[in-house]
């Protein structure tokens, strides 16, 4: 990865949307020049997706919180996983380090909501204890950040 790749990285997050020629202009190459390489980072898992990205509160989902969830010992944790997975109210899952085994990004429309997605979650088979933060300002999210020159794809 050079600083091109890195440019054109930084060009898609800011404006997914950008035709090629448009990120040609940027960074000095052509329409067919960018394509190839855009290419060549999907290809290579470095660009994974493309998505709009939503503000939650304008879709009523006005409470943010992150919890974590500590899990009995006999608990299957891919059992577990795939029961998180059809919890529509779980927007980010991650298996984690630590006293918690995953930890959850959660949107509700309200603090009862959250309290039944919470109810939900202390039912679910496996899950021996939940503990929830609840987010009350979101300063940034999705960000990678600026790629270093030094950085290994």
């Amino acid at each position: 990865m050079d600083a091109v790749d890195r440019q054109l990285i930084q060009a898609l997050r800011e404006n997914g949307r950008a035709s090629y020629a448009e990120l040609g202009r940027l960074v000095g190459l052509s329409g067919p020049s960018v394509t190839d390489r855009i290419n060549r980072l999907e290809a290579a898992g470095v660009i994974t997706g493309y998505r709009a990205t939503v503000d939650a509160a304008s879709l009523g989902l006005g409470v943010t919180a992150l919890i974590g969830l500590q899990l009995s010992d006999a608990a299957d944790h891919e059992d577990v996983a795939q029961r998180l997975r059809d919890l529509a109210e779980i927007e980010d899952c991650w298996f984690i380090a630590g006293d918690d085994s995953y930890m959850l990004k959660v949107r509700a429309s309200n603090v009862d909501g959250l309290e039944r997605t919470v109810r939900r979650l202390s039912l679910t088979k496996g899950v021996a204890r939940t503990r929830s933060t609840i987010v009350l300002s979101t300063k940034w999210e999705n960000r990678v950040g600026e790629l270093p020159e030094d950085a290994e794809a």
